[in-house]
C-alpha cells in the first residue's frame, strides 16, 4: 500500500472538510494515543512470551 504526496494531500483534504480545522488535532491526539496504547500492549506481550519461554 503505497501512497504518494497526492494522496495523502487527498486525505488530509476530505478529512479537513470532514471533520473541520478545529477537530482535527483533537482526532491527531486521540489516534496517537491509541497507536502508544497497542505498542504497549503488543510490547508486554512479547516481553510475557519471552520471560515464560526462559522458564521452561
Amino acid at each position: 500500500m503505497n501512497l504518494g504526496f497526492s494522496e495523502v494531500l487527498l486525505i488530509l483534504f476530505v478529512a479537513l472538510l470532514l471533520f473541520g480545522p478545529s477537530k482535527l488535532p483533537a482526532l491527531g491526539k486521540a489516534a496517537g494515543n491509541t497507536l502508544r496504547e497497542f505498542k504497549n500492549a503488543t510490547k508486554g506481550l512479547m516481553e510475557d512470551e519471552d520471560s515464560s519461554s526462559t522458564k521452561k
